[in-house]
């Protein structure tokens, strides 16, 4: 099965927009939390500045291909636009995206990265939830963009 997000996100010109824009907002959303979280991250970028986006770079794929189901039932209908149907379903796509950092969490080699991660589980998925609207208008912006170019 083909998924759009994945080739069209994905892929040059519009990954390293995406990838930037995501390590934005992940450092919008850390700069709204508490100390714990703030400084975890600190120390993440102290340890290896490159690090975040690197990180998402390489989940990238990943979480396109978690959001990509939500995309295919949006595309039957299309009730609303794709980032309000995200948004609408933020909790089950914040579980999906958050299995991914789970599965590559578990298998880093990276001790100090996993250990604050799973530090900060519990608290992941409201996170991730928060930054789900941003997130959808971001892809979404990017999708049009792209699909746009191509037409």
């Amino acid at each position: 099965m083909s998924s759009i997000l994945v080739d069209t996100l994905g892929r040059e010109p519009v990954r390293p927009k995406v990838v930037e824009e995501t390590v934005g907002l992940i450092d919008s959303q850390v700069k709204q939390k508490g100390f714990l979280i703030k400084g975890a991250y600190s120390t993440i970028k102290a340890i290896k500045g490159k690090f975040v986006p690197e990180v998402v770079d390489a989940l990238l794929d990943d979480w396109l291909g978690k959001i990509q189901p939500h995309y295919d039932k949006w595309e039957v209908t299309k009730p609303s636009t794709f980032a309000d149907y995200v948004i609408a379903r933020s909790d089950d796509v914040a579980e999906d995206l958050l299995k991914v950092t789970d599965e590559r969490a578990a298998n880093t080699s990276h001790t100090t990265a996993k250990k604050m991660y799973m530090r900060m589980r519990d608290s992941a998925k409201r996170n991730v939830v928060e930054a789900i609207p941003e997130l959808a208008r971001l892809l979404e912006k990017h999708l049009n963009e792209a699909l746009a170019v191509k037409a």
